[in-house]
């Protein structure tokens, strides 16, 4: 009969030989590398509401797809992480992917994001009307961005040199805007939905829509390298199946909407209501790319010097992302 004392030793030898042992994980089941989702701001509901609804409710988990929100400070900066392989899918503003793609970065526009034009001009409480910004200053994210164009494109409207009768200041993110305006460095700026935000909040007013001095525009947009395109479109569908389940609760239910992204974005709920008040008639519903609408924001880059030739349209964007089906 064997030494019931060994036995219990080669027992206790064996159970500690299993608990060093590296654990071997069924397949499928060890830890996904999260796929990352960037926006150039984050201060903008249409730009990063669906991604945070998405996270929020699950719908990157119903795809399969471990998910992070990466908010960015400006267009380049995400530019720089999409291209690092960094960022799967950014979304910007509509004018950087032709900018980025005239320079000679291996990106392309895959989906639409925003429709039309969501942005509005916001000044201080003693600016009555337009004419009243005449030699004055006025915010912009930066120097060449959409919210540069924009402010450039209104002086022109309003007969003004862009160049002598205003200035067209690129502070940056929406906080250095109020701040600016604050001070009485700015009697304005330019911004996207979150400028009904900041007029709720008793920061600034909104006097214009901007839609007023564009053609046909696309406010934002999704996009990816592509390398990535290449190698992951599997995941970039999946990501934006997600991001659009994200749009259409934002479209049906935006009072929902406003409480999952309050948060995340810093503003209360009602305030979230104020700019999708601006925004929610953009939402796309499928993503698909309005190419008039690409043909008119190239030529608005043009007449700025932002671009210095016409690419054909086609080479900006590829349709094998769209229409978006959830």
């Amino acid at each position: 009969m064997p030494d019931p004392a060994i036995t219990r030793r080669r027992f206790l030898a064996a159970t500690a030989a299993l608990a060093a042992a590296p654990a071997v994980l069924p397949r499928g089941a060890r830890a996904q590398t999260p796929v990352k989702i960037g926006t150039a701001v984050l201060g903008d509901y249409s730009m990063a509401g669906p991604v945070i609804v998405a996270l929020e409710r699950g719908f990157f988990k119903d795809e399969g797809l471990a998910a992070d929100f990466v908010p960015f400070r400006g267009g380049p900066d995400l530019l720089k992480a999409v291209m690092a392989g960094e960022i799967l899918v950014g979304i910007t503003g509509s004018t950087d992917i032709l900018v980025f793609r005239e320079a000679g970065s291996p990106v392309k526009m895959i989906a639409t994001h925003t429709e039309g034009n969501h942005f509005t001009l916001n000044v201080a409480a003693d600016v009555g009307k337009v004419a009243d910004l005449k030699g004055k200053a006025i915010g912009v994210t930066r120097v060449g961005a959409t919210t540069w164009i924009f402010a450039r494109m209104l002086a022109k409207k309003e007969g003004w040199n862009p160049d002598k009768d205003v200035q067209v200041v690129g502070l940056g993110g929406l906080d250095a805007q109020l701040a600016a305006l604050a001070r009485k460095e700015i009697a304005a700026y330019v911004w996207g939905d979150g400028g009904a935000v900041t007029e709720l909040q008793g920061k600034s007013k909104v006097l214009l829509r901007l839609d007023a001095v564009t053609p046909k525009w696309i406010s934002q947009i999704q996009y990816a390298s592509e390398d990535g395109i290449r190698r992951q479109a599997d995941a970039i569908r999946k990501a934006q199946r997600a991001m659009f389940r994200g749009l259409k609760l934002m479209r049906d239910t935006p009072k929902e909407a406003a409480a999952i992204c309050s948060k995340k974005l810093g503003w209360t709920p009602e305030a979230v209501l104020g700019a999708h008040k601006i925004s929610g008639p953009l939402l796309p519903v499928d993503g698909r790319i309005n190419v008039e609408a690409l043909a008119a924001i190239q030529e608005t880059l043009l007449d700025h010097g932002l671009i210095k030739k016409k690419l054909p349209l086609e080479e900006h964007f590829t349709r094998d992302f769209t229409p978006v089906k959830i």
